[in-house]
């Protein structure tokens, strides 16, 4: 009895199993992304990123310890170069010009005096005494006019420098001439104990006139180190790599019939396609894409069919603005590069709608579950803004400015130091 009790409660099971399972049919569930397995290449090539990452790290420490002191000596050598090089500079190379033609006509005038006719008949007279002192006379004269000159030099020098002396001490921040590298020796009153020549004087006129061209160089290479736009801090993706990139995470969501993107970005090196901004969904990954192609800015909507190019706008490594402008009204899509519209093209995705629920990134393209490491971005970026609509050429403008305030001026969409961005695999946030 207990055996059959136990056989009908199961057919009773199967019974109510079969009922179930055609009713109610178990609801389909995407497969997620799978996760290959690293091999040992994969680890390898993942310990050599992790330290060029380290390395571009130690790189970015010492290049802003370089910028500090950049700043600081260029500050230094521009008022020096101002100080010096200017009217006093001049004055003093005149006076020694003047100051040499004297002692030279000095010196022609004695040299007329002791000629060897005179000579023959100071001898013949045998006057060698009087023609000793009348030498020791002419002799004497020569001197003082020397010391003359040399005195009035030394005045003029003396006044030059005791006036940079008292700029340095009235809080102009300028250091001493000692610490710059040079002393003035000093004799009695203050006054210096040098002679200078013209010679001498043209020759620290060339020098001044060289080290301007070099410190010039200098800071043309150094002002590549600084923010642009007054920003203060940038993203930096050290490296290609499919590992990095940033992620955007906006407040809103990105339902849009018409847009504005803008950047600043300084790539290390740029390939056929190197990505900057990028909106996919999983039916269209290239919903919004903002690219660089060696020298030239790229900008699709709605696929890689509707494509707005600039040729010979991207000078590696500089930093250079792009803006991207679309309107699905007019189907118009503008590309801005350094605050010049450079291209643009009608009838781009006309009566588009932006979908909401896509992914938004830096740096990479996501095309399903993975990245390519030959789409990535080597370099820096900063000012990332986004807004839902058409910004005129003005504000555009205005923004472009490498020494204005454009990175106070922030998207409604997508907003630089507000929105959350996250780094992935080595992307870091700098100052």
């Amino acid at each position: 009895q207990a055996q059959t009790k136990q056989s009908i409660l199961l057919q009773d099971m199967f019974k109510s199993l079969s009922f179930y399972s055609f009713h109610f049919p178990a609801t389909p569930s995407t497969a997620p992304c799978k996760i290959p397995d690293l091999t040992k290449w994969d680890k390898l090539f993942s310990m050599l990123e992790n330290s060029q990452m380290r390395e571009n790290m130690l790189l970015q420490y010492a290049d802003d310890i370089v910028k500090v002191e950049m700043g600081s000596l260029r500050g230094e050598m521009l008022r020096f170069v101002a100080q010096y090089g200017g009217s006093c500079g001049a004055a003093v190379e005149t006076a020694g010009r003047r100051m040499s033609l004297q002692l030279v006509a000095k010196f022609r005038e004695v040299l007329d005096r002791l000629n060897p006719q005179e000579s023959k008949n100071v001898a013949a007279t045998g006057n060698s005494a009087g023609n000793s002192n009348n030498l020791e006379m002419l002799l004497q004269q020569l001197l003082s006019a020397t010391r003359t000159q040399t005195s009035r030099l030394t005045k003029l020098e003396t006044s030059c420098f005791s006036n940079a002396g008292a700029v340095m001490g009235t809080g102009g921040g300028m250091p001493s001439t000692s610490k710059m590298g040079f002393e003035v020796p000093q004799g009695r009153g203050g006054h210096r104990a040098q002679d200078v020549t013209s010679q001498e004087v043209q020759g620290a006129l060339a020098t001044l006139r060289q080290t301007k061209t070099e410190l010039e160089e200098v800071l043309r290479s150094s002002r590549q180190r600084y923010l642009p736009a007054g920003c203060e801090m940038a993203l930096l993706f050290p490296m290609r790599s499919r590992r990095i990139y940033t992620s955007i995470i906006p407040d809103v969501p990105l339902s849009l019939s018409s847009f504005t993107v803008c950047l600043w970005a300084k790539p290390t090196a740029v390939l056929n396609k190197t990505v900057l901004y990028s909106y996919g969904t999983r039916r269209n990954p290239y919903e919004i894409q903002l690219l660089l192609s060696r020298t030239s800015a790229l900008f699709t909507v709605g696929g890689e069919a509707h494509l707005v190019e600039a040729r010979g706008v991207v000078n590696e490594p500089e930093w250079i603005h792009l803006c991207g402008t679309w309107s699905s009204k007019q189907g118009l899509a503008s590309l801005w590069a350094d605050g010049r519209k450079v291209a643009s093209t009608p009838g781009v995705a006309e009566g588009h709608i932006l979908p909401d629920g896509g992914s938004l990134q830096l740096g990479q393209e996501r095309n399903g579950c993975w990245f390519e490491a030959k789409l990535a971005f080597p370099g820096k970026m900063t000012g990332v803004n986004m807004w839902n609509r058409v910004l005129s050429d003005e504000e555009i403008s205005q923004m472009a400015l490498r020494d204005g305030s454009g990175c106070e001026m922030r998207g409604n969409m997508v907003a630089w130091g507000v929105t959350e961005m996250v780094p992935h695999g080595g992307a870091q946030f700098i100052n």
